[in-house]
């Protein structure tokens, strides 16, 4: 199992649409995928027709089990998406009321960690769609995954978000004691404002290392396939924005090889 979150300390950057689009190439292709929503909002439960006021279940049953999740419960979690080999777990909104419920309690920035493992062998892929403030929610995803990518909207006020951004992970890099491997994408890309190409040119010189090499545009579809309730993917595969994805679905999947690689020890195989 691969686990990929999608968190930016900024709401409105495509982290959903993300989430949503890279999460349905995978299981185009053929993976099982899982979406996990820990948003409070719960903008990637509402994108699949469920309604985060109403739910019986959700991502928050397991913080309720806290250090000792029964083995069956993630399992009873999964909702269907429409796509055969695309599950949900979904978010309530009483996930907004965690930090208050729990903040005494230890060992809680692990629960998510603790659940994956119980569906470990259920899944190929797992993405996680983060709450845009730095809490228990996010501390969960960083704390589980084994990459991370940044959606940043092309315009100023998002960039400072990311620099927010940059800071949490410096302090979850040293609390997991090993590095936390991200990309940050540019989103909502509009070539025809000095705005969006301004602040595409200020990423690329401020994340060189970081920085996937091109840009997810302004696409229409996107909507679309949200007020259709499906992955853009089953909508429109040829839609620009769906392509955009395409090309950092491949770059994320070579970046995950090179690492595996690179953390083999001399002698492995």
């Amino acid at each position: 199992m691969h686990v990929w979150a999608v968190a930016n300390q900024k709401g409105g950057v495509g982290k959903t649409t993300s989430t949503v689009t890279l999460g349905g190439l995978l299981a185009d292709q053929g993976h099982r995928v899982l979406l996990l929503d820990l948003d409070p909002h719960g903008s990637l439960t509402s994108y699949f027709k469920y309604d985060p006021d109403g739910l019986q279940k959700s991502a928050y049953d397991l913080f309720q089990q806290g250090k000792k999740i029964p083995e069956d419960l993630p399992q009873s979690l999964l909702m269907d998406t429409g796509h055969e080999r695309l599950k949900l777990i979904p978010a309530s909104t009483a996930l907004a009321t965690l930090e208050r419920q729990v903040s005494a309690q230890g060992g809680m920035g692990l629960v998510i960690s603790r659940a994956l493992a119980l569906l470990w062998n259920r899944f190929d892929y797992v993405l996680i769609d983060s709450p845009p403030v730095l809490g228990l929610l996010m501390i969960n995803a960083l704390a589980s995954a084994e990459h991370l990518i940044i959606p940043v909207q092309t315009e100023f006020l998002a960039i400072k978000g990311l620099e927010r951004m940059m800071r949490t992970l410096q302090m979850v890099t040293k609390a997991r004691k090993n590095e936390l491997p991200y990309t940050v994408v540019p989103t909502l890309y509009d070539r025809r404002t000095q705005a969006s190409v301004q602040s595409l040119r200020l990423l690329r010189n401020s994340y060189p290392d970081h920085i996937w090499n091109s840009m997810i545009p302004v696409d229409t579809k996107f909507r679309d396939a949200s007020m259709a309730g499906m992955p853009p993917s089953m909508l429109d595969p040829q839609s620009r924005g769906v392509h955009a994805y395409n090309v950092l679905l491949k770059h994320l999947l070579e970046r995950q090889i090179d690492h595996r690689q690179r953390d083999k020890r001399p002698g492995e195989v």
